[in-house]
């Protein structure tokens, strides 16, 4: 295969990987925000705690709010600029190499892992929902979807053609596959915290 993705320019992934990268960008721009002011009044809460159950200050205070050693959010801000720039890119006309497709994805699976564990860590550690995490749960699930089944399709990585063509046909259940994921968070975070029992 050449290194020159399929001559079909994908449009409408362009469009959802620029809406998800400014909603996962202001998602972790608000919690990096959060957690400066955390910084400056220890004392002061933030403003996404609504409740016990619903709140960012025990997640951003969490050795697991900073795996890393810094914010988990800083990641967000500078991950989340990779998918609006693909997005822009493809509007304008720009055809990307095979490698660049598959590092891209790869980029994407690891965000989705680390959103995994981020879940599991938030529903049976730590025993809270954080807003602004899940705004980025929200579209990490989603995207994860879509490239999948993109560089799929599109013969990205080394697959047969009816691969290729159920890949394609998936696309238009990419909503209903990630309506899928939110029902299994849901249901988890009911089965663990009672969240219907809490409101």
């Amino acid at each position: 295969m050449s290194e020159s993705v399929a001559p079909r320019r994908p449009t409408v992934l362009a469009v959802w990987l620029i809406i998800a990268g400014v909603v996962g960008w202001w998602a972790a721009f608000s919690l990096t925000m959060e957690r400066f002011r955390q910084l400056m009044d220890g004392g002061q809460a933030a403003s996404c705690d609504f409740s016990v159950l619903v709140q960012c200050t025990a997640n951003l205070k969490s050795w697991q709010g900073s795996v890393f050693g810094f914010p988990n959010p800083i990641i967000g801000l500078a991950a989340w600029i990779a998918p609006i720039v693909v997005g822009v890119a493809i509007l304008a006309g720009a055809r990307f190499a095979r490698w660049f497709w598959i590092v891209f994805w790869l980029g994407i699976v690891g965000a989705l892992a680390f959103v995994i564990w981020l879940i599991s860590q938030s529903i049976f550690a730590l025993g809270t929902l954080c807003p602004w995490c899940m705004v980025t749960w929200s579209v990490v699930i989603p995207t994860f979807f879509a490239v999948t089944l993109h560089v799929l399709r599109e013969g990205i990585l080394p697959v047969g053609r009816k691969t290729r063509d159920a890949a394609a046909s998936l696309m238009a259940w990419v909503p209903l596959m990630a309506l899928g994921g939110y029902v299994v968070v849901a249901v988890l975070a009911q089965l663990r915290l009672d969240v219907l029992g809490q409101l």
